[in-house]
């Protein structure tokens, strides 16, 4: 029983993570766009507190994922790549910092194409990340 309800606050955590994983990047096209100013600063705010508010997110996602993995002997090569793409979540949420950053600096040399783009990239994360762990192909 106790599996179950962990196993639903790491998904409740996931979930949670990735709407911050998805919002902030569209933030940062609408940054990219902006010129400095009211409505600039106001994106900017908006990021930072996202970005404050995502990150504990990732972390509970994170430990209960590793305590079910650890406490409860799931495994199989399906995990292995499920962790290998986890790990790369975790880049992609540290690079989104250094993103934040760069925008708090005035120094983004990205454009705002470029920002949509990286905005698909949790998409066709999780979407892997769901197939092996449901159809568990190996």
């Amino acid at each position: 029983m106790t599996y179950l309800y962990i196993k639903a606050f790491h998904l409740f955590f996931v979930v949670s993570w990735f709407a911050g994983l998805f919002y902030l990047p569209r933030l940062y096209v609408n940054l990219a766009l902006a010129e400095p100013g009211k409505e600039y600063d106001r994106l900017l705010l908006m990021a930072y507190k996202l970005f404050r508010f995502m990150t504990p997110l990732a972390l509970l996602a994170l430990a209960l994922g590793l305590l079910l993995w650890l406490g409860y002997g799931v495994g199989g090569g399906w995990l292995h790549a499920k962790l290998a793409l986890v790990t790369v979540l975790v880049g992609y949420h540290g690079y989104c910092y250094k993103l934040l950053q760069d925008f708090v600096q005035q120094r983004n040399r990205r454009s705002h194409v470029w920002f949509r783009f990286f905005n698909e990239l949790p998409v066709l994360l999780l979407l892997a990340v769901l197939i092996l762990v449901v159809v568990k192909p190996f």
